[in-house]
């Protein structure tokens, strides 16, 4: 590759070109720009991005049973959606797995920030498996929520995304029948002629990293359908999800082009790209790391906006910034509407 560019600016010298080049060394690779051509850019980056209380108390999970329990530490399923954190703690002595029979007996196991059905604690207990469970407060608080409506003879209506491991773990705290699944304002509408709510009071809980706006939309269809619904005494959709969203919504409005840091199979991520859509910016794309992104995308931008899903760490940011600026003269903003002070506790467990 540096010979590519040896040559390249042969060229340019024998034809005459003046101008002034740099070699610059990014990641074990070299990239020539002319200083001449470079163009201004300012990023205009969101605040809050990147990660919440919830994420960071499942990673620290992980890592402190390592160092209480020693490697390896089994993990059901992905601890948060990005790939950075999971390849991290494997290199810390972390194990990856997605149900509990490929866990030994006489190794801990985590279980994921996104929770588990109540089947899975009791699985471990009955092999008198160590067990963590890191599921985040704010999902734990829609479980309790969804057992007591049903305690009360409630049928429940969840809306969130089917398949997602959220949604498998808050249906999984009642029996099968007891949770009704809607993603969109047309499954309200079919509740209809579902059996299983016919004659019964109905609540709602909702995934805690939807879209504000989506969700809306449902929970106003549901009160419309059926007035006496019961509602959760504070919104499930938690404080990390709604800030964030509300901070691409404003440099939505200001910038030509925005890059969501975050893993495609992150909902949170994925909604900050569909808000930054809906709000202005067309030109928004959910980019994973700085590999994933080419710089000739940003040619003619003046104006570029960056944010990260909750579960995305600063450095990926910080990369990609680093990766803009061989090509760009960089000017930083912060659109900042508000700082988070939330801290969650550590399990019992951890604390001996």
């Amino acid at each position: 590759m540096f010979k590519d560019y040896l040559l390249y600016f042969v060229f340019l010298l024998n034809n005459n070109y003046e101008g002034e080049f740099q070699l610059v060394l990014f990641k074990n690779s070299y990239i020539l720009y002319d200083m001449n051509r470079k163009n201004e850019l300012t990023i205009l980056l969101a605040n809050p991005r990147g990660f919440c209380a919830g994420v960071e108390r499942a990673i620290e999970i992980v890592e402190k049973s390592l160092e209480k329990y020693g490697a390896p530490v089994y993990v059901r399923h992905e601890i948060v959606h990005n790939k950075y954190v999971i390849e991290s703690l494997k290199a810390k002595g972390a194990i990856f797995v997605d149900e509990l029979d490929k866990v030994p007996d006489d190794r801990p196991v985590v279980f994921s920030a996104h929770g588990v059905p109540k089947s899975v604690p009791l699985e471990a207990q009955n092999r008198n498996m160590v067990y963590v469970d890191a599921t985040c407060p704010l999902v734990s608080k829609v479980h309790r929520e969804a057992e007591n409506h049903h305690k009360k003879g409630r049928h429940i209506i969840m809306i969130g995304h089917k398949g997602h491991p959220e949604v498998i773990g808050t249906m999984g705290q009642l029996p099968v029948g007891e949770v009704t699944l809607v993603e969109d304002i047309g499954d309200v509408e079919d509740l209809k002629n579902n059996p299983d709510i016919a004659g019964k009071e109905l609540s709602y809980v909702t995934q805690t990293t939807l879209s504000i706006d989506d969700s809306l939309e449902i929970i106003n269809e549901l009160k419309a359908r059926f007035p006496n619904i019961c509602e959760p005494k504070k919104e499930d959709i938690c404080y990390a999800t709604t800030n964030r969203q509300e901070a691409v919504k404003k440099i939505a409005e200001k910038s030509d082009l925005i890059f969501v840091v975050g893993s495609p199979n992150s909902s949170n991520s994925n909604r900050l790209k569909e808000t930054a859509v809906k709000y202005g910016c067309a030109k928004s794309y959910l980019v994973e790391n700085d590999s994933k992104i080419d710089l000739n995308q940003l040619d003619g931008v003046q104006i570029l906006g960056i944010t990260a899903g909750a579960s995305a760490p600063e450095i990926l940011i910080d990369n990609i910034i680093a990766k803009i600026k061989t090509k760009f003269e960089v000017t930083i903003e912060i659109l900042n509407i508000g700082d988070e002070n939330v801290k969650f506790k550590l399990p019992n467990i951890l604390k001996a």
